[in-house]
């Protein structure tokens, strides 16, 4: 099979069959063989309903079905997981992705032998002070923090070759980090295409002001990961070491000074230097232990499920 669409939706029964029969036109007229896989993030509309009956009408459609609203990340991995296609391609449901944009990144992919390739809207349609600007601070700090020279990070449509989707594990919020993902597992063929964003035609969106803080937050967490995920001891203990050694030079030095030099001065639960030592021991020995208790954690850890799914189609 040619190409794979995954499409992670909430509440957008309005413009399934438009989308559908975009990317059914598209897909025929370049007489690719493909899937679309829609995912129901928990909609409370008729969503569902919209996609058993494209699914009947067409073997091509397949549908899965949260049982409620987990999140983008956990749709996208629950759809990555049943692709066939050498080539997959995630896209919004909103009809802001164009479907037109499908073969050219199934070519860059196949013919440019490209692991990851990601969208760009350049020119975008949305608010300037809710979601422009607040998007472009994010994509900066991404780009500073990840090494990759993406331009947006949070776009929608991206191509993917398909070991690339199954070898890495996206969960959280990790959405809009998958080329940071990729890259750590190894795939760093990576590079973006300027895409066309059109103006959402029903609805209204269903991300706020607080993805963006998220983002930041998530930023952090998948940093830490890609360098200490491994081997949390290599931050911690040497954090850890480091505040216990000064703390432990410190109370050393107020020692040697009571006892030989200053033996008729203050005591010592009087200065206040002794505490300061004694905080940066504690502190030393706790960031210490959580670099020891990460790595038990790393032995012991399973995969926990994160989402149950009531239909499949």
């Amino acid at each position: 099979m040619n190409i794979s669409v995954v499409i992670p939706l909430l509440n957008e029964d309005e413009s399934l069959n438009e989308l559908y029969d975009w990317i059914a036109k598209v897909m025929q007229a370049h007489k690719f063989s493909y899937e679309i896989i829609f995912i129901d993030d928990g909609s409370t509309d008729n969503s569902w309903q919209v996609i058993e009956d494209l699914s009947k009408k067409d073997s091509a459609v397949k549908g899965i079905r949260f049982q409620k609203n987990y999140g983008k990340s956990q749709a996208l991995n629950a759809g990555f997981k049943i692709t066939k296609g050498d080539v997959v391609i995630t896209m919004d449901a909103d009809l802001q992705d164009s479907p037109d944009e499908i073969p050219e990144l199934y070519e860059l992919i196949t013919k440019k032998n490209l692991d990851l390739v990601s969208g760009w809207k350049k020119k975008r349609y949305d608010s300037k002070i809710r979601k422009n600007i607040p998007s472009k601070l994010f994509n900066a700090a991404a780009r500073r923090t990840s090494g990759l020279k993406l331009h947006d990070f949070n776009c929608g449509l991206k191509a993917y070759k398909s070991i690339v989707i199954k070898s890495v594990d996206v969960y959280g919020e990790m959405h809009r980090y998958i080329p940071v993902l990729a890259k750590n597992e190894g795939f760093t063929k990576i590079d973006e295409k300027v895409v066309q964003h059109q103006a959402r035609k029903y609805g209204t969106t269903k991300f706020g002001i607080d993805r963006f803080v998220n983002g930041f937050l998530d930023l952090i967490t998948i940093w830490f990961l890609s360098k200490f995920a491994k081997r949390p001891m290599h931050l911690f203990g040497l954090l850890g070491s480091f505040m216990f050694f000064i703390g432990f030079c410190f109370a050393l030095y107020l020692g040697i000074d009571k006892m030989f030099f200053n033996t008729s001065g203050r005591l010592l639960t009087e200065r206040p230097q002794f505490y300061a030592s004694i905080v940066a021991m504690i502190i030393g020995t706790q960031l210490f232990l959580a670099g020891f208790l990460g790595e038990l954690i790393l032995r012991s850890k399973r995969n926990d499920e994160r989402y149950k799914i009531s239909e499949v189609v």
